[in-house]
């Protein structure tokens, strides 16, 4: 009999083009595990497999992530622990954001530390439980978000994160690291939309004549997402052993005209600073993360 009465007229294929996220989408949708690639003539050129898919690829860049903050926002949860170190869901905030850098391929991680170290040492040690190497920049004085990576050990080879260590969110780390590359910056700056509503009519006047009523205006601005990912070579701009935070970093880079870029985050964010923000993040945590 010839093939085409045996044959599957209508395959389930995926494309060179297709994206990680796309594939997976797709092998979802269609509760498969493998799936045929196809080039634009429709010809067959390799095969995906769900395994492959799901194994993250590994990455050579390093991740900074803060760990040295007071917390006193969120006393007295921080009177006897790190801020990054409060549990939420079952484990520190902190173990939640390495893992979620593990999941996209992440192994080599610095953690700056400082207010009740021991805590954060003792727990993450060298990294080897997560199969990650971890080691520690110990700051003696207070040196900001941005000051304390003049105690990198060395020089990063590639673009690397800097992350603040009370952050919960769903950053794809994937689409972060193209969009980087795509526009040619030194430093791009995670940014989250904020809407603040005037809860009451707002009066435009000229002189004592009213020009316009605005009731309840929104008003919507970008804010700092506390994620960063930069180049080796903005380095240059930090002093050695000052207090020196990530806007002035970026205004620096913007003086001297160095491209930097910011990266909107839509996924799920959360900046756990008061308590109001730690009783949502563990209301919400058992959806998000797990």
């Amino acid at each position: 009999d010839p093939v085409s009465t045996v044959m599957n007229k209508q395959p389930t294929v995926c494309y060179l083009k297709d994206s990680r996220e796309e594939l997976l989408a797709s092998m979802k949708l269609k509760s498969v595990h493998h799936m045929p690639v196809v080039d634009d003539g429709g010809y067959l050129v390799g095969l995906e497999t769900l395994d492959k898919l799901l194994t993250p690829q590994q990455r050579e860049n390093i991740v900074v992530l803060m760990a040295g903050g007071l917390g006193t926002r969120l006393r007295p949860l921080t009177e006897d622990c790190p801020k990054p170190m409060v549990n939420i869901g079952g484990r520190p905030i902190l173990e939640t954001i390495l893992l979620n850098f593990i999941e996209y391929g992440f192994k080599e991680f610095y953690i700056s530390v400082n207010y009740m170290s021991e805590m954060v040492t003792g727990y993450f040690g060298d990294g080897e439980r997560w199969g990650v190497d971890i080691k520690y920049l110990h700051e003696t004085d207070k040196l900001g978000t941005a000051g304390c990576l003049g105690l990198l050990p060395k020089r990063p080879e590639h673009p690397f994160f800097v992350m603040n260590g009370d952050l919960l969110t769903k950053i794809n780390f994937s689409q972060l690291f193209d969009f980087h590359f795509k526009h040619d910056t030194n430093a791009t700056m995670c940014v989250r939309e904020y809407d603040f509503q005037v809860p009451y009519g707002v009066i435009d006047i000229d002189n004592h004549r009213i020009v316009s009523i605005d009731e309840k205006p929104v008003h919507r601005f970008f804010v700092n997402a506390g994620v960063y990912l930069l180049e080796p070579n903005v380095l240059d701009l930090i002093p050695s052993n000052s207090y020196f935070d990530m806007p002035t970093l970026f205004e620096k880079l913007i003086e001297k005209e160095m491209e930097t870029t910011v990266f909107p985050v839509r996924e799920y964010w959360l900046d756990v600073g008061k308590l109001a923000d730690y009783d949502r993040a563990n209301t919400e945590y058992r959806d998000i993360f797990t």
